[in-house]
């Protein structure tokens, strides 16, 4: 059955039930009241019920955590959507913000700096205009349609969620398959570096997802450095992973094949292709008595 409505709480707005809201929005592109839901409302599979009702039943489109006991895993509307969708569990792993949303809607502040290991203060000053005016606006509205400017900029914060979460995943599965690990000698321990081949999949934008995927590889404490396709011209971008203190770029800046090299070593340009050169770069960006 196509979905007709999305009915979520009447009065304050949160960040979980507006981007529940706003997925359900950018999926569907049909009204959304804030008002209590009836009982036929809970009952109809057309109708969108999002973090109020007391039910949590995705088949007939219930989305409400508040009746799950006070023990139970910290999930909030958002997550429940996001679980409908198949994309929790990435959005989980690849969205620092989601867990802290979570607990801050089912725990309240206080529990949430804590788990975040911040003072209770620093909560306040992480908000911005854009959290409070969005959330009031929403909060302000009895019903919005699709014409509706608040709903139109919910419906792109929809769409950026699914496709940053899709995409990125299509992007890491590719990754698996394609990256390379790189072990290279120098005068004291060995650098580790993950290099990227040039090719079509990676034309557009040739470091995104990398971080993700070293992450999920649990590669995060090993490498030094990256080799990604110079998105600008023919050769490659060298980096250095997290800012390790290993590597230094600005080594190599007067090397003819060498196109820019920052001032502070974090990063060079490079028009070399072969992986022979490309290893003896890095070899060379290496800093000297680094144990």
């Amino acid at each position: 059955m196509n979905m007709q409505l999305i009915v979520t709480h009447p009065g304050s707005a949160h960040k979980d039930d507006f981007l529940a809201c706003s997925l359900l929005a950018f999926l569907h592109q049909v009204p959304i009241q804030r008002r209590e839901p009836t009982d036929e409302d809970l009952a109809d599979p057309s109708i969108c019920v999002v973090d109020v009702g007391g039910v949590h039943d995705p088949k007939l489109g219930n989305f409400d955590h508040h009746q799950f006991p006070r023990d139970a895993p910290p999930l909030c509307a958002l997550s429940l959507v996001l679980q409908s969708m198949g994309i929790y569990e990435d959005a989980l792993r690849f969205y620092a913000w989601l867990r802290p949303a979570e607990w801050l809607d089912t725990m309240g502040p206080n529990k949430t700096a804590e788990l975040m290991e911040i003072p209770r203060s620093a909560l306040g000053a992480l908000h911005s205009p854009l959290d409070t005016t969005l959330l009031n606006r929403f909060a302000k509205q009895t019903e919005l349609k699709p014409e509706n400017p608040i709903y139109q900029v919910m419906c792109m914060v929809g769409e950026d969620i699914v496709s940053y979460l899709r995409s990125l995943r299509q992007r890491l599965d590719y990754l698996k398959t394609h990256a390379r690990y790189w072990s290279i000698e120098t005068e004291s321990e060995p650098i580790q570096v993950l290099f990227l081949e040039k090719s079509d999949t990676l034309l557009e934008d040739p470091s995104f997802g990398v971080y993700a995927f070293i992450e999920s590889e649990g590669k995060q404490n090993e490498l030094h450095a990256i080799v990604c396709p110079d998105r600008r011209g023919d050769g490659y971008g060298l980096s250095r992973y997290n800012d390790h203190p290993r590597m230094d770029f600005s080594k190599i800046e007067s090397c003819d094949d060498v196109r820019f090299a920052h001032k502070n070593g974090f990063v060079a340009k490079v028009t070399a292709t072969e992986p022979s050169r490309l290893k003896e770069l890095l070899k060379n960006a290496v800093v000297k008595n680094d144990r």
